[in-house]
């Protein structure tokens, strides 16, 4: 394998399937961005209660939770090409019934909750499928690269512009646009991806991927390499106290929070483009430690100027994560990487979400965001020492190669 950086972004834009599929998923990310404020927005204005506005937010975690281990099989037993277009109408007809003015409430959230349930087997087709049409590990560790920076990048832009646009336009249109969005992104994908049969074997036992993944160590230390991402999103569920600590206004809120993507969007354009994936994989021990040293520097009581820099830099450091996903859907077969990779996605989010939460209580009981921050980041450092030793034991030269059959 070559030791040089990885190829640049035109040898994967090059390719046509993948750039329907970029385009299928960035835009509809941009227009969920719509939906998530047009609905908190809607419901708090016919409410007035934080709590259910919050609850809408804690829906969008959903099909990680609830799906992600059992629907994104259908990625491995169906067509995956079918599996995307299908899930997409899907998405489009109901996110389009909830743009209907007047929808009563009690039927918005049913709808929103069967859109982000439609949504677990096409995040696992599409992740499948980008290993399917990239068999070079350099394209393909790249192709994930861009995703991650326009991902991060629509978040970004939700949480500039969102709520103002919503604002602008109307909720019912805002949500017509991201219905919109999903059906542009069906066509897309049916009408320039290639139709492929389906990987895996129908007659297979429903949930034996997962028995396969913690089967194999290598699996293993990379999904709790991944976990360890957990510990490190606890500052956005601290950034309004950690404001207020700071002694900065309401604006810094929001400067806190963009701290992190803005920086993962920097840390994974510097390693896609400076760095190979041979180099990458051997030092994922060691990046995912940087971002968790980053946290604990809070032990220090930073100003607001010093926070948002080590935010951005724990951010930065986290792109980490990409490689790990990658090196994961590359070293399980094919016949099982929608239901590995449902596995891989409910693990990370359910380690972000107990994180988080576990994040307030501690803030909670300590009276203090900053402490707690720089508590994560120390039991982090001490959870990712022996994460790290064992991917290098096991994984840090490993070959590609799947030893699964």
């Amino acid at each position: 394998m070559t030791t040089r950086a990885t190829p640049r972004l035109r040898a994967v834009l090059a390719n046509r399937e993948f750039r329907a599929l970029w385009f299928a998923e960035t835009q509809s990310m941009l227009g969920d961005q719509l939906t998530i404020v047009a609905l908190a927005i809607l419901i708090f204005d016919r409410t007035g209660s934080p709590l259910l506005s919050a609850v809408v937010y804690s829906l969008t975690f959903l099909p990680a939770l609830a799906g992600g281990l059992g629907l994104s099989q259908l990625a491995d037993r169906f067509p995956r090409r079918a599996v995307l277009v299908t899930g997409s109408l899907a998405q489009a007809v109901l996110i389009g019934l909830m743009a209907v003015p007047g929808m009563p409430m009690g039927w918005l959230f049913v709808l929103f909750v069967f859109a982000r349930l439609a949504n677990a087997p096409c995040n696992a087709a599409q992740n499948a499928l980008g290993r399917e049409i990239f068999d070079d590990d350099d394209i393909y560790l790249q192709s994930q690269d861009l995703r991650g920076i326009t991902n991060n990048t629509a978040m970004l832009a939700g949480l500039a512009v969102g709520g103002l646009l919503v604002t602008g336009i109307g909720t019912s249109w805002a949500l017509g646009i991201d219905a919109l969005t999903f059906l542009v992104a069906a066509v897309a994908v049916r009408v320039l991806v290639l139709r492929r049969p389906a990987a895996g074997n129908g007659g297979a036992p429903w949930f034996g991927a997962v028995r396969q993944v913690f089967g194999d160590e290598r699996l293993r230390v990379l999904l709790y390499l991944s976990w360890l991402v957990g510990l490190a999103v606890i500052p956005e569920g601290l950034a309004a106290p950690l404001a207020a600590q700071l002694g900065a206004g309401d604006q810094a809120v929001g400067w806190l929070l963009a701290a992190d993507p803005l920086g993962f969007v920097v840390g994974t354009f510097l390693l896609s483009r400076y760095v190979s994936t041979e180099h990458r994989r051997k030092l994922l021990g060691v990046l995912a430690a940087l971002p968790l040293a980053a946290l604990a520097a809070f032990v220090f009581r930073p100003s607001l100027a010093v926070a948002l820099v080590l935010l951005a830099l724990a951010g930065a450091t986290g792109a980490y994560v990409i490689t790990v996903s990658a090196t994961f859907i590359t070293w399980v077969p094919n016949a099982i990487r929608g239901s590995a990779g449902g596995l891989y996605r409910t693990g990370l989010r359910v380690a972000q979400g107990v994180g988080v939460g576990v994040g307030g209580l501690v803030a909670q009981w300590l009276g203090s965001a900053d402490v707690t921050i720089a508590l994560a980041g120390a039991v982090g450092l001490l959870l990712a020492v022996p994460v790290a030793l064992s991917w290098r034991r096991v994984g840090g030269g490993a070959e590609p190669e799947p030893r699964l059959s």
